[in-house]
């Protein structure tokens, strides 16, 4: 995962300024695993984030895998870089994961308050089915 991080951090590091950074995230939001209709629902829904966002977790040989959307395209372009580090993780690699990149490519200092709460609710929330996963798999 150190590795997924390190390529984030090489990518934002071509960019001079936020506006570039922005427009990258928009890319990104292109490739975010669609999520199915029936989990883009308030019971799938992120609380504490300016925009909507949907999140699902699916645990398939051990490894979790996620699916993710937004109605902003900054947002859905921050879920997939989210989904880029941890999906297809164990749940183990995915609670003791520490996020660096987000403080590294400055992620956290240049998005709005709400917008950054936003951030920490989805890494709550991904860090959540991990923990409901690993907790499944030892009983």
């Amino acid at each position: 995962m150190d590795q997924i991080q390190e390529d984030i951090i090489e990518e934002f590091s071509v960019f001079d300024d936020w506006l570039d950074k922005y427009d990258y995230l928009i890319e990104l939001s292109d490739s975010l695993p669609a999520i199915a209709p029936e989990h883009r629902t308030d019971d799938y829904i992120i609380r504490g984030c300016q925009s909507r966002v949907w999140v699902d977790a699916r645990l398939e040989d051990g490894r979790v895998w996620f699916a993710a959307d937004s109605d902003a395209i900054i947002t859905k372009g921050i879920v997939a870089l989210l989904i880029r580090v941890l999906g297809g993780r164990t749940p183990q690699d995915i609670l003791s994961t520490e996020l660096y990149f987000v403080e590294r490519i400055g992620l956290g200092e240049n998005l709005s308050p709400t917008r950054a709460n936003g951030l920490v609710e989805m890494i709550k929330q991904m860090k959540r089915y991990a923990l409901a996963f690993q907790q499944t798999e030892n009983n």
